[in-house]
């Protein structure tokens, strides 16, 4: 058996599996000289593409399988398929690796799958002369050759029918393979239209992302401004509720101090009062003393002295009039005095109220973009 590098591929199909119409081995000899180089010729058929793996073996007849060649050689792929000589190969075997018994010998050829696509007719490997040698056999000989052509002839109308029949699948197969080929032509122009499309598809995607990215860019960037801002008013917001509490508690010291000055406002006029009364009457006392004075004057100085002399008393009574006097001229600048101090609280007042409107406003419109509710701080207004 030949020593190659590479083994062929077998397999362990059974003979009844095998197509042998698909090659046709064409000008074999009955019996081939031992000792000379043989060239096997054969035909490749219209639909039959062969393969880089295929090989043309020598088997000897009865064998089973593809794996009981006796040896082999590799086939030669042609260059152009569809051209005439292309079907018409030849693949030479060296004397060497021939058989070298007269046993009955056929060329087979096997796809690169281990399936046999042809077999040739059966021949044998012995001299030319042979024929002139007197061959005895055996009756039992006879008998096996006779058995073994009768097999090969019913294996030669097998293959014909098997042809025949592969020929029609052949065709329907061509028909089914050309509507195949009309299918894919359409999926592949649907197939490139829906390419173009997702193309399409990608590239707006693409942009629309792009401008997507963008604009969330934008947006962390006025957002993280957005929180500077934030930070901002928020400190801004309580730098003015502290002002606010100052104000507030500034309003309520001067409302407490307006309350004390009201009360002492209260005192001072309830004792101008008292007084403007006392001095009524000591005024009503100072006529009564004067008309009195005026009459004993009259008297006295009837009596006793000059009408132009005063006396001890009506001087007494003089002194004490220009004493209350004084005291009511202090007590009305007193009460000058604190009404002015009142007035004065009372435009303060008027300046905190107005100062705290402002903030509140500004503190109104500051939390209204920012969607923050606005609570005013309780402030007394009670003015007297």
């Amino acid at each position: 058996m030949e020593e190659t590098v590479e083994d062929p591929p077998t397999s362990a199909v059974l003979l009844d599996h095998c197509h042998f119409s698909q090659v046709i081995f064409n000008s074999v000899e009955k019996f081939y000289i031992p000792g000379g180089d043989i060239t096997c010729y054969y035909t490749l058929t219209q639909h039959f593409i062969p393969r880089r793996k295929d090989w043309i073996g020598i088997f000897r007849v009865g064998w089973k399988t593809t794996r009981e060649y006796y040896t082999f050689m590799w086939v030669t792929l042609p260059a152009d398929l569809n051209s005439e000589s292309a079907k018409q190969q030849e693949v030479q075997f060296k004397a060497y690796y021939l058989p070298k018994d007269d046993e009955y010998y056929q060329f087979c050829y096997v796809d690169q799958d281990g399936a046999v696509r042809g077999a040739s007719i059966p021949f044998q490997f012995r001299p030319e002369n042979e024929e002139d040698i007197l061959v005895v056999t055996t009756q039992g000989e006879v008998e096996e050759i006779e058995q073994h052509n009768k097999e090969l002839c019913k294996e030669n109308r097998e293959l014909k029918d098997s042809c025949v029949s592969l020929q029609k699948q052949n065709s329907d197969m061509q028909a089914t393979l050309q509507k195949k080929q009309e299918e894919l032509e359409t999926l592949k122009s649907i197939n490139k239209k829906l390419e173009q499309t997702m193309k399409e598809q990608k590239d707006c995607w693409e942009t629309e992302l792009l401008q997507l990215k963008e604009q969330n860019q934008k947006m962390s960037s006025e957002n993280e401004k957005m929180g500077v801002r934030v930070d901002q008013l928020q400190a801004q917001l309580s730098n003015q509720g502290k002002e606010m509490e100052k104000l507030v508690q500034g309003v309520q010291d001067k409302t407490e101090q307006l309350e004390h000055l009201k009360e002492e406002n209260g005192q001072l006029f309830c004792s101008l009062t008292e007084q403007r009364e006392h001095q009524k009457k000591l005024e009503q006392t100072v006529e009564e003393m004067k008309q009195k004075e005026t009459t004993a004057a009259k008297k006295q100085q009837e009596l006793m002295e000059p009408r132009n002399k005063k006396t001890a008393v009506e001087e007494l009574l003089v002194q004490e009039v220009e004493h209350l006097k004084a005291k009511v001229e202090a007590g009305k600048a007193c009460f000058l005095e604190k009404y002015k101090e009142c007035q004065r609280l009372h435009k303060q007042i008027r300046q905190l109220r107005a100062a705290t409107r402002v903030v509140k406003q500004d503190q109104k419109s500051q939390q209204e973009p920012m969607g923050m509710g606005s609570q005013e701080p309780p402030v007394s207004t009670v003015i007297g």
